[in-house]
């Protein structure tokens, strides 16, 4: 069993030069390596991060404003619908005022030329009775032959 023991402890003897290098090996690669590595890694990681999170608050400004121009766009929809409803409502209303005045005006030009075709029938009137007066004076006078009696007839047939 003493001889077990031996070759162990000539195996460790033997091992220590390669151990001890194995350790100088991983404690460079530590510091040279690995250190630096995982500092980039860390970095990277929280570089990464930042963006993502400057992009989420990007994203979010983005929408807000959105939500924001899409009401603005809303409100002036329905305001140009009010201005256009206001518009038409008094074009109507104008409308519907010149329609009266025109009536009206139209009214006034019929009632004016039924007065002065009233006159007018009034004046013809007027002048058929003079000229079937001096027609029926004429004709009396003719029939009855000239002279004073035409006279009386005429004014006969005035009366």
């Amino acid at each position: 069993m003493g001889d077990i023991f031996s070759q162990i402890g000539q195996a460790f003897v033997q091992a220590t030069p390669t151990v001890v290098f194995v350790g100088l090996l991983v404690f460079i690669l530590r510091r040279l390596f690995f250190r630096p590595l995982g500092e980039v890694l860390k970095e990277r990681e929280q570089k990464s991060k930042g963006a993502l999170e400057q992009a989420r608050e990007r994203t979010q400004l983005a929408e807000r404003k959105a939500a924001e121009y899409e009401a603005a766009w809303q409100k002036a929809r329905r305001e140009v619908y009010a201005l256009r409803e206001q518009d038409r409502r008094a074009s109507l209303s104008a409308r519907e005022q010149i329609l009266l005045q025109a009536r009206a005006q139209s009214e006034g030009t019929v009632k004016e030329a039924q007065g002065a075709l009233a006159r007018q029938a009034d004046v013809a009137r007027g002048e058929l009775t003079s000229t079937s007066e001096s027609l029926a004076a004429e004709i009396v006078d003719t029939i009855l032959g000239g002279g004073d009696r035409g006279a009386l007839g005429a004014e006969e047939v005035r009366r």
